[in-house]
């Protein structure tokens, strides 16, 4: 069942939002680990309590992240092993300064943003199962002597509305087409789902959280009948051998950083490693005879364990209170429009966790870790474990407001359709719709403080 803080209590904090060491408790979005920086790095910083001794593996992982792998045919050594298929050439490609993808424009070659693909029916474990030639996402780039997999189009067709009070609004609906097939026509019942990049400041707290504290608010039944459920995938983790509750990407797919981080070198890049030694391409693709391995596997275990402690330690921004005031009464409205159920404003770690700097920290991500159903409008058909085609994660707010500065955009949604927050929000359906048309029909004043409001975490 969903646990939540008594009105009572979150009105107290409006009222006098608590101080913490000279901060507003508000402004502390990840706890001790917060850092006060506004800049295009601000998401690029060790966590504000991370011991110096641990600084040296930091900035080892933030050096792999960084690092732009060569074809295993060149002289370089401990960075080979690129492709032969792959989408970009390094980790921050994807997620630039920390960042978040964008939707390719005017023909470009995605950074970023992929396309998953799969065909019906489940593997033993209860994955999607991967179409026989391509497997489970299309590689647009590729060495020489190999073919890129396919094409990605977008085309967007505009959707006007109006709010109740006269105002208009446009959103963006995406069409996507995949053509240039390079080895063979894919199954005729090939599904596919658009992900943009997601940014990774954070993830180690979102990690650390327990699992009985994100199922305490969980609700698939509906038993409190709000008209919000909420439910956990549970997902097969290589890394452990186990099915375990997922938390990570768009439809909770992956368990913990480890298969997020290995499951990326691998699909993304091409680089093989201890949790996926296999290559990213398929039998009938005929790939393998052509091309020499970088390594078995291409990157050292110690060196995917860097990375993902560079994740883990990332720091998360401050959220940035002009004016607070404006703030609480924003949070409010937030609160109000029951924003607040899936988009949970605080979670804690456990005081015993294995990472100090990351134990017993309360953090304000916004965000519940679990699946929701976003309704027809959001919904891609692929299933994904147990999420159906239409649920996706609550996705993290925290540093939303500084995409734009970091990144030079402010695309959201899982596949960057939204343009800025408001569309994100109009986008919202299934269990969010009551939240949506609550929203449309504030004054625009009230709209715009709820939308500053998110801008501002």
């Amino acid at each position: 069942m969903k646990a939540f803080p008594t009105v009572a209590l979150l009105f107290g904090s409006f009222v006098a939002c608590s101080l913490l060491n000279g901060f507003y408790a508000d402004e502390l979005a990840g706890g001790d680990t917060t850092v006060f920086l506004e800049t295009r790095d601000a998401f690029s910083l060790p966590a504000k309590n991370l011991e110096l001794t641990e600084h040296p593996r930091f900035f080892a992982g933030n050096a792999f992240f960084n690092t732009n792998w060569v074809d295993a045919s060149s002289i370089v050594d401990g960075r080979d092993g690129l492709g032969p298929l792959f989408n970009v050439r390094s980790c921050s490609a994807c997620h630039f300064k920390d960042g978040r993808g964008r939707p390719p424009i005017k023909g470009e070659i995605s950074n970023g943003w992929l396309m998953r693909i799969s065909i019906p029916g489940r593997t033993d474990h209860g994955a999607p199962l991967p179409d026989p030639i391509y497997g489970n996402q299309i590689s647009v780039r590729a060495l020489p002597g190999a073919k890129p997999e396919a094409s990605i189009r977008i085309s967007y067709q505009e959707r006007t509305g109006n709010y109740p009070d006269g105002s208009t609004f446009t959103l963006l609906e995406p069409r996507y087409s995949m053509a240039d097939w390079a080895y063979g026509e894919p199954s005729e019942e090939l599904l596919f789902s658009p992900r943009g990049a997601s940014q990774v400041f954070g993830l180690g707290l979102l990690e650390a959280v327990s699992e009985a504290e994100i199922l305490s608010r969980a609700d698939p039944l509906d038993e409190d009948k709000d008209g919000i459920s909420g439910r956990p995938n549970r997902v097969w983790s290589p890394s452990s051998d186990q099915k375990v509750l997922g938390r990570f990407g768009w439809k909770a797919n992956k368990a913990d950083l480890m298969d997020q981080t290995a499951g990326a070198f691998v699909g993304d890049i091409g680089i093989t490693n201890s949790v996926f030694p296999d290559e990213n391409h398929t039998v009938q693709q005929e790939l393998t005879k052509n091309f020499p391995s970088g390594g078995t596997p291409e990157i050292s275990i110690r060196d995917l364990q860097d990375v993902v402690f560079y994740l883990q330690t990332l720091a998360v921004p401050a959220a940035r209170i002009r004016n607070q005031d404006e703030f609480e009464a924003g949070k409010a409205l937030f609160w109000d429009l029951q924003c607040s159920t899936c988009h949970a404003p605080e979670l804690r770690t456990p005081e015993d966790y294995a990472i100090e700097a990351l134990a017993g920290q309360t953090f304000r991500p916004y965000t519940d870790l679990l699946l929701h159903d976003m309704g027809a409008g959001l919904a891609d058909s692929r299933p994904d474990f147990d999420a159906t085609g239409s649920e996706w994660r609550t996705p993290p707010l925290w540093g939303i407001g500084l995409f734009p500065k970091v990144n030079e955009h402010s695309r959201l949604l899982h596949d960057g359709r939204a343009r800025n927050v408001e569309e994100a929000i109009l986008w919202h359906g299934g269990e969010a719709e009551q939240s949506k048309q609550s929203f449309k029909k504030q004054s625009r004043s009230k709209r715009e403080l709820v939308i500053r409001f998110v801008e501002s975490l």
